[in-house]
């Protein structure tokens, strides 16, 4: 059964304390005045009167108080008289007795104390003269307990519930979010590593320009949540295309000094192989505020994978490129950018919040979040895109499951339900994919795309391609479970599943720069939905690494082939990589 605040309030039950007394002490008073009600047996503890109402006999040990001695005198509410009440004189107690808790009396003796004091009145109207020889004022019997009820009821419940209308405000704001953005305009990113070409016309904006215009328009803010920084020209290695990386560099290092633009940077805790020397830079030299989220201490494991970028709340980056210089030049990357569009901006401000305050020094992951992050933007109530006149519906999934407030959709189930949906192809392109937890100290079994991807394939009949990069860091064991799947392809008539190798060649030169030269791209399209995201597909990036995904479902069912869509730009990509030079079959 529900806690009684529990319909109040989703506070954690420990920061109830006062409202639980409260209650208790509504409960036990209102208890209290029943049993009065009912003339039950009522014991008010130590040198008090142990009274017994209606038919039973009324043992009372005070001399001073006659003892009915018929049944007119027996059915009476009384008022229990501490033992220094011992003066008090008059006549026996009248058919029913009635009380008021203050005084109307003159000068007292010291020993007659406020609950010392006996009013009474018969219940034909006339009273009953007291110790001094007054009249006393009375009123109804009923007076005193409704009183009390109708105190104890605006204690319980009204304060709780006054205490919550900003909790409430907070999220009536959060649902006005969910009513369409017609102002935003939504493209592809990419970056395409120098020296790889395509033997057809597709071209998007890519990274290195997309990151430059986005500092040049800030306005106020600038807001990144990254995994790692090596932007500076010649870091990590001597190589002439790290131009661009110091060009980056050197717009944010002036935006935050020159144009005293509020730059604010969310990364993963600076290691021995990535320390981050860029943001200790950007601080040293006032640049940008820097927090770093220590995930060893957080959950025990796993890093801030995440990638994306916050202009004045109101413009995005989303996409696989880190701030490294070789995203910009040497690695093939997939994003989009997203302008002029204050209600994704804002939601997506709400996961920066996030990782913002789990930069602070000794944070914890709350057992819950506060209700000005939530969000009704998700795969249940996506909000409603307009683009071109034409209408989407998109929201922003996110992980670790333990960092999404209230209303956000965790980011593995945001990419089942895209896998659910799709009626005819789904379109997978990405650096790492296992069934597993490959960064655990045990690894472990993780079939959840697997058995999502295979059961589209056998079930519904969707034709499923994987696109999976291959480069010097690609594990061997990786080959296996990937045959696994490619293995059902034609088991049984219209089924199919195909995978291919992506691999981005190098010269001599292009050879010795580290961890380059390879497809890191982490998307997927289907015939009716987009999704482009930051996280590699293995266990690990759902559990306990955080990342973010960008999803937008085309609810127009089987739309112009000639029509472009996001959607469909991103399929045309697959299919150009699919198809190209660098698409090799795996080997059975």
């Amino acid at each position: 059964m529900p806690h009684f605040w529990d319909y109040f309030s989703k506070s954690p039950r420990k920061q109830r304390n006062l409202q639980d007394g409260l209650f208790q002490i509504a409960s036990q008073t209102c208890n209290l005045l029943v049993q009065v009600n009912n003339t039950n047996n009522i014991s008010y503890g130590n040198g008090s009167t142990n009274i017994h109402l209606n038919d039973i006999s009324i043992p009372i040990t005070r001399p001073e108080i006659p003892t009915p001695q018929n049944d007119t005198d027996r059915e009476q509410l009384l008022v229990l008289i501490p033992r220094k009440m011992s003066k008090i004189k008059g006549p026996g107690l009248g058919k029913r007795l009635s009380t008021v808790l203050e005084d109307q009396g003159g000068n007292h003796d010291d020993d007659n104390h406020l609950w010392g004091h006996g009013y009474n009145q018969d219940c034909d109207g006339s009273p009953v003269r007291n110790r001094w020889g007054q009249k006393n004022k009375w009123c109804r019997p009923s007076c005193i307990p409704i009183s009390l009820i109708c105190i104890l009821i605006f204690l319980v419940v009204l304060l709780p519930l006054l205490d919550h209308a900003t909790e409430r405000a907070l999220e009536d704001l959060n649902r006005a979010v969910v009513e369409p953005c017609n102002t935003c305009s939504v493209s592809l990113v990419e970056s395409i590593p120098e020296g790889l070409t395509f033997n057809n016309s597709i071209v998007h904006t890519s990274t290195f320009e997309t990151w430059f215009n986005l500092i040049q328009s800030a306005e106020s803010s600038i807001e990144i949540a990254s995994f790692y920084w090596t932007l500076r020209q010649s870091e990590v290695y001597p190589d002439p295309s790290s131009v661009k990386g110091e060009i980056i560099f050197q717009a944010l290092l002036k935006a935050g000094t020159d144009r005293k633009i509020s730059i604010k940077i969310a990364q993963n805790s600076p290691t021995q192989d990535n320390p981050n020397v860029d943001t200790e830079l950007l601080v040293k030299r006032k640049a940008a505020q820097v927090r770093s989220l220590n995930f060893a201490k957080l959950l025990g494991g796993g890093v801030l994978h995440t990638k994306f970028w916050i202009i004045d709340r109101k413009h995005v980056y989303i996409g696989s490129a880190n701030m490294d210089w070789r995203a910009l030049t040497q690695v093939k990357e997939m994003g989009l950018v997203i302008n002029n569009c204050s209600c994704l901006a804002e939601d997506l401000g709400k996961v920066f919040d996030v990782y913002w305050k789990l930069g602070e020094d000794g944070a914890r992951i709350p057992d819950q979040w506060p209700s000005n992050l939530s969000t009704n933007i998700n795969v249940n109530t996506p909000m409603n895109l307009t683009l071109s006149n034409e209408t989407f519906q998109t929201y922003i999934s996110s992980s670790p499951l333990s960092f999404n407030p209230s209303g956000r959709t965790n980011d593995i189930d945001a990419l089942l339900s895209v896998i659910k949906h799709a009626e005819k192809f789904i379109y997978i392109a990405v650096m790492d994919y296992f069934p597993l937890t490959i960064y655990t100290p045990k690894i472990k079994f993780w079939p959840k795309i697997d058995d999502a991807l295979k059961t589209a394939a056998i079930e519904h009949h969707v034709k499923v391609k994987m696109l999976i990069s291959w480069w010097n860091h690609s594990r061997s064991s990786e080959d296996n479970f990937l045959k696994s799947l490619a293995s059902i392809n034609l088991a049984y008539p219209r089924v199919s599943i195909e995978v291919r190798r992506f691999i981005v060649p190098s010269n001599k030169e292009q050879a010795k720069i580290p961890f380059a030269r390879v497809n890191h791209n982490k998307y997927m399209v289907t015939d009716n939905t987009a999704f482009i995201g930051t996280s590699n597909w293995s266990g690990d990036y759902f559990i306990d690494t955080a990342g973010v995904s960008f999803v937008l479902h085309d609810p127009v069912f089987d739309r112009n082939g000639t029509e472009a869509t996001l959607r469909s730009e991103l399929q045309a990509v697959f299919e150009r990589d699919w198809n190209s030079n660098y698409s090799v079959p795996l080997k059975l």
